[in-house]
């Protein structure tokens, strides 16, 4: 049985308290300040917000560092402890935390081919898709909180660790071999059972996610929509959070790294849709990913003393997605990956 040290919940509250206040504050400021009027979000917009997520990241990063560094030099339990260097400890942090962040921000991106497919099918103007994705994210924060609380308390037994570790390693093959398959909405289970008991309009009715139709309440089909892809987050959660714990094991790198990188999903949404089938090798790169942090959990780590050194990790995994965009530009395809999306939503699952 492992146990996390560094950040344990007892001493640590208030900082996920502090932190989730936080991430409370910027929606509130996202969805009642910049994005008070509904409007199509550009490309110009989509990329300034981007940037501003991806600073605001770094901005942490740096932070939690600084704080870890003082931190760690004044908790008594550490500094007790026969060869802790606090300096050293506050870099692990700080470069455990990018590499989770880099890892989840790329596998994001197999959300966007869902969002292209899902809002295409359910024909949501874009002028709505941003309040569709806005509770979309806040839904895959509440549900990714769930999942890491999960694996933090089972990522204690190391049988688990394991199984985790295989688990990846067997989702990283089926994406790099299974070939992509189409999606269809109107067959998700979970949509069929919604429909059996609300009744749903054919059409939409602005912003809203339920209107009173000769008394009786109806969904619309920007409901529709936001339910089929938090159902999807819910399935990208199942490899993405274990990812990130194959990584570090303190639930708050964990946690914080993961939120920092749904919160930019929205903006690399809308920066990226229109160029989503250019990126067709990423589904090969995030195979290998799954497959190294896979390894990582199941071998490497123990070959290592326990702890794989996080520099190599960072530098794989930079070099295999950075890579297999690189490449994708380079070796163009004429085909669309849009409506045959990656298998990555598919693989080791039944959700169609």
């Amino acid at each position: 049985m492992e146990t996390a040290s560094l950040f344990p919940f007892v001493e640590y509250w208030w900082f996920y308290a502090a932190f989730t206040g936080f991430v409370m504050l910027l929606l509130a400021l996202d969805l009642g300040v910049f994005h008070r009027k509904a409007h199509a979000v550009g490309f110009r917009e989509a990329a300034a917000w981007s940037a501003v997520w991806v600073v605001l990241a770094l901005a942490f990063n740096y932070f939690l560092y600084k704080y870890a560094s003082w931190r760690f030099r004044n908790v008594e339990r550490l500094t007790s402890l026969s060869g802790f260097d606090p300096d050293a400890a506050a870099r692990q942090t700080a470069l455990e935390f990018l590499t989770g962040y880099l890892v989840e921000k790329s596998l994001s991106v197999d959300n966007i081919f869902i969002f292209v497919v899902v809002f295409g099918y359910f024909a949501i103007p874009a002028i709505h898709q941003h309040r569709v994705l806005f509770y979309g994210i806040l839904g895959a924060l509440v549900f990714r909180a769930i999942f890491i609380a999960m694996g933090a308390m089972l990522m204690q037994y190391h049988w688990v660790v394991l199984v985790f570790g295989i688990f990846l390693i067997v989702t990283g093959i089926k994406m790099f071999f299974v070939p992509d398959r189409e999606i269809h909405p109107e067959k998700n289970p979970l949509l069929r059972l919604f429909r059996r008991f609300v009744p749903v309009t054919a059409e939409l009715h602005g912003q809203k996610f339920f209107v009173r139709l000769k008394g009786a309440i109806h969904a619309t089909p920007l409901f529709v929509a936001l339910l089929f892809l938090e159902f999807t987050d819910v399935i990208f959660a199942v490899d993405s959070v274990p990812a990130i714990f194959a990584i570090t094991r303190e639930p708050m790198i964990v946690f914080t790294s993961n939120i920092f990188a749904i919160l930019g999903l929205r903006a690399m949404y809308f920066m990226l849709a229109s160029a989503v089938d250019k990126f067709h090798l990423l589904k090969y790169g995030l195979a290998i990913v799954l497959v190294f942090v896979g390894l990582k959990m199941a071998w490497l780590n123990s070959l290592f003393g326990g702890k794989f050194p996080i520099t190599w990790s960072l530098g794989i995994i930079a070099t295999v997605i950075f890579g297999s965009v690189i490449l994708s530009l380079l070796r163009p395809t004429r085909g669309s990956r849009v409506a045959a999306v990656a298998g990555h939503a598919l693989c080791g699952y039944v959700f169609l």
